[in-house]
């Protein structure tokens, strides 16, 4: 942890719209205070480009291996998310890469980075972050992520860990649907992802939901019992938000529950929130724990 590089780890699993916090942040930053934060997405830190991945997880089934997955330390640099964090809070630099997921994002990061050869599938080139920022959010899947048997603890160097945790039926419907629209991937081979990754989802993604400063779990109000045949995902409106605080010292809920609309408190850590003002929510929420990070730096 460090006070004058601070940290923030946004940390879900895949399909777990952990992208809504990072336009929290960046909409606290741009209209509460001015703040220049420095972004690393979390699949660049995968070790295996797809047909790396494939080719590795077709090795691994032969040799009957069935749970090879991208949430494991097979196919992902743990070491060097700990090595980011750690150089980050020591020096405010650190270097990133990124996932190409998909041929638009192969057009914008072949534009940044004055090339032409990357496509779908691939990671580019290694980078600097940019110079002088104030603080680091990283957001993907590994951000709390610890492994006992390589000596890893990345979530050490974090100052701020949020997580993101649909209920499971919900966060599947989500990964399903999303992995169809944006990645062409038929309803079973993403069943068969499922599958193939719990083993490292139970060991690598669910133990960071205990070392996160904040939870935001989306619960849905309608049925999800059978998320392999869902026609669509539930919407924001039909569900709530659950939002656990690990430490509810010094949160002023009574402000919380003027500030959003029809929430209420179930427990004395915890606040349920309309699905619909999740976004609100979250930026009521940060907001004052970013002003006192920013000033804490001083």
């Amino acid at each position: 942890m460090s006070r004058k590089h601070p940290i923030i780890a946004v940390t879900g699993s895949s399909g777990a719209c952990t992208p809504a916090v990072r336009h929290a942040f960046e909409n606290i930053f741009r209209r509460e205070i001015n703040v220049r934060a420095a972004f690393i997405e979390g699949a660049g830190l995968h070790s295996l480009d797809r047909t790396a991945f494939h080719a590795a997880a077709t090795e691994a089934a032969k040799a009957g291996n069935n749970t090879f997955s991208h949430f494991g330390p097979e196919a992902n640099h743990f070491d060097k998310i700990e090595e980011m964090f750690r150089n980050y809070g020591e020096t405010g630099m650190c270097k990133r890469r990124y996932y190409v997921h998909s041929e638009a994002d192969a057009e914008r990061h072949n534009k940044h980075f004055g090339l032409t050869g990357l496509e779908s599938g691939v990671f580019t080139p290694w980078e600097d972050i940019e110079a002088n920022s104030d603080l680091l959010i990283y957001e993907g899947l590994h951000g709390l992520v610890a492994d006992e048997a390589s000596n890893i603890d990345a979530g050490k160097y974090v100052d701020f860990g949020v997580g993101v945790v649909p209920v499971v039926n919900l966060e599947w419907i989500q990964k399903i649907h999303r992995d169809k629209a944006e990645r062409g991937y038929s309803t079973e081979a993403t069943v068969d992802t499922i599958m193939r990754r719990m083993p490292d989802y139970i060991k690598f993604i669910i133990p960071q939901f205990s070392r996160t400063h904040i939870n935001f779990q989306r619960v849905a109000t309608v049925d999800t019992s059978n998320p392999f045949i869902a026609r669509d995902v539930p919407t924001l409106d039909e569900s709530f938000v659950i939002v656990r605080f690990r430490d509810p010292k010094g949160v002023d809920f009574r402000y919380l529950l003027t500030m959003i609309p029809d929430s209420f408190m179930s427990r004395a850590n915890t606040l349920v929130v309309p699905g619909g003002m999740m976004c609100v929510a979250m930026e009521v929420i940060f907001a004052p724990i970013m002003k006192e990070m920013i000033e804490n730096k001083n």
